[in-house]
């Protein structure tokens, strides 16, 4: 399909989805979701896709939602801003930590909001060092969202996400990776070369490995131990018969860089 606020582009098995309303600091609208779910479940569907690469154009990643498209009669008293978050936000996340393809973020400059979380629902984030985090809800009234809640005490623990929550104080991207929030801050005019380096490592790995890898890490957050060791067993029987399995192990016997075909 065509598209209008993103851009999508796919070549030697990475897509990249470039979130594009640069004047408004790519912020989300209703067309924006129903175009980023699109193209996730095209990605989910092509089996030459391995990874994908999420980023910004312009001087933004995401601001969040575009308070342009609130009404102000979608504001107040009677409002249920729940279905909004069902239709869009929700479906978001649940398509990006659902996707058994591992999500590298590219946040190139700030991310606020549900622009944040998404980047922190991301399999791996890198930041440019002028890129910032912003939990902004509560500079409006309203509180966290698109997993925020969820994501970011398990990745800075719970003091820090609560002062960050609560008083809304940006978070610079050499900060977020002190503190574990992201993998990695790197200078704005390496971040391109980078993220795009990463992602073609990525979608040259063994694609299936990484899917049950991330299937691992979503459920590791409430299982027991013993849930999870039951898990790790039944998903290393799969892993273990696949195709990049038998490649990996030859590989290793022949003293070669594996050839995985994410099979």
């Amino acid at each position: 399909m065509a598209y209008e606020t993103i851009l999508f582009d796919k070549k030697d098995g990475v897509a990249t989805i470039t979130l594009n309303r640069p004047n408004q600091l790519n912020a989300f609208t209703a067309k924006m979701h129903e175009e980023l779910r699109a193209a996730l479940g095209e990605i989910a569907k092509d089996g030459e896709i391995r990874a994908v690469l999420l980023t910004g154009s312009g001087r933004g990643f995401c601001a969040g939602q575009d308070l342009q498209e609130v009404k102000p009669s979608d504001v107040g008293a009677g409002r249920d801003l729940a279905q909004r978050l069902d239709r869009n936000y929700n479906r978001l996340i649940r398509a990006v930590r659902g996707l058994e393809k591992p999500v590298l973020a590219a946040v190139n400059g700030v991310a606020a909001g549900a622009g944040a979380n998404l980047a922190l629902a991301c399999d791996i984030a890198l930041a440019a060092r002028s890129a910032s985090f912003i939990q902004a809800f509560a500079r409006i009234g309203l509180v966290p969202d698109s997993g925020g809640s969820y994501t970011l005490p398990r990745k800075i623990g719970q003091a820090r996400a609560a002062a960050l929550f609560m008083l809304g104080d940006s978070v610079s991207a050499e900060q977020a990776e002190a503190w574990g929030m992201i993998w990695k801050c790197v200078d704005d005019a390496a971040l391109a070369t980078e993220a795009q380096s990463m992602a073609a490592r990525l979608a040259a790995a063994p694609t299936k490995s990484l899917g049950l890898i991330k299937r691992l890490l979503n459920a590791s957050a409430t299982n027991t131990l013993d849930q999870q060791l039951d898990l790790e067993r039944d998903l290393q029987r799969i892993a273990g018969g696949s195709e990049d399995y038998r490649e990996g192990v030859t590989a290793f016997r022949e003293k070669r860089k594996p050839a995985f075909k994410g099979r």
